[in-house]
């Protein structure tokens, strides 16, 4: 792919949430970064200026709802209505991550389902299409009416655990019932055997383990989830799996969280290293010597291109 695209209609904006992911993302495909604003009047509210004509282009607005969500959230649905009033072609959110994603469904009577209600917000504010990597539940995909591209984190740590030495059998293990689908991915890429961690929750962000199904005594053990939020699951986990014979206890996951406790929990456990991708922006504090960073820009870059282009996303995939 040759350094330069050369569509003019095709536009790729970035919001605060991951700027640096933004600029990767341009990057790779060749563009320049598009011109705005975002400023804040003194009692917060926040201001939006496109300072260049979008009219009749494809826009790309990357931008994960991730911590201050509320913040990013309404930074995304300003900038839709600013690029639909602006006369854009199409308004493609590219959302690494989903925030409010885990609310997906009502477990306890007089829940909301907030994963919904944020689907609605951005359709109503113009939204044409989502890009999208990992989502918590797959059938958020269902809570939209738009064209929703899924991508997947998967492909990105199989590839970094392939190539990476490690000496002995390894197994890739879910930390819960509900991972079992991705670990299974991750498993059949590296061609290793699964286990199962059967954890009961009492309540959120505390969670209990319990028993290991599956055959870890001597082998490298590799967890994987979807989003590490407090690392109280993951850290439980990878104790449990040296005290039932693991012989090292690597984790990934695709978001990054990593709210309250959850660095120096990281440091503290048994977990040897944490691959995770850059879908969240991580702060230099939470870059510790056990986090190893892999980018998701080659993968979205590729997929924005191909939405613009009308070619198949699916291919990517495989």
């Amino acid at each position: 792919m040759s350094n330069q695209y050369l569509d003019p209609n095709l536009k790729v904006f970035s919001l605060n949430s991951n700027r640096d992911l933004a600029s990767e993302i341009a990057k790779v495909i060749g563009v320049e970064l598009g011109k705005c604003s975002v400023t804040r009047f003194s009692d917060g509210e926040i201001q939006i200026n496109i300072e260049e004509s979008i009219r009749g282009c494809d826009v790309f607005v990357i931008q994960s709802t991730s911590s201050p969500v509320n913040e990013h959230l309404m930074e995304l649905l300003i900038m839709i209505d600013a690029l639909k009033r602006a006369s854009a072609k199409t308004i493609n959110i590219v959302m690494p991550y989903y925030g409010y994603a885990r609310q997906d469904r009502k477990a306890r009577a007089r829940e909301p389902i907030t994963a919904k209600l944020a689907a609605n917000l951005l359709e109503t504010a113009g939204a044409t299409r989502v890009i999208t990597l990992d989502l918590h539940a797959p059938q958020i995909q269902g809570f939209f009416d738009i064209p929703i591209d899924h991508l997947m984190g998967v492909p990105i740590l199989a590839d970094y655990f392939g190539n990476k030495d490690l000496d002995g059998d390894i197994v890739i293990v879910s930390p819960d019932h509900g991972g079992v689908t991705r670990a299974r991915k991750l498993a059949e890429r590296l061609k290793a055997p699964i286990a199962i961690i059967d954890k009961r929750r009492p309540k959120p962000n505390v969670a209990e383990v319990m028993n290991i199904v599956g055959n870890i005594d001597g082998k490298i053990a590799i967890l994987i989830d979807d989003i590490i939020d407090t690392a109280g699951t993951i850290t439980l986990a990878a104790n449990a799996l040296i005290e039932n014979g693991a012989k090292e206890v690597y984790a990934c996951c695709t978001h990054p969280v990593l709210s309250g406790p959850a660095i120096e929990r990281i440091q503290n456990s048994n977990i040897k290293e944490l691959a995770v991708t850059n879908s969240i922006a991580l702060p230099e504090e939470k870059k510790i010597a056990k986090v190893r960073e892999l980018s998701v820009a080659p993968l979205i870059g590729e997929a924005i291109i191909r939405v613009h282009e009308e070619q198949s996303v699916s291919t990517l995939f495989d």
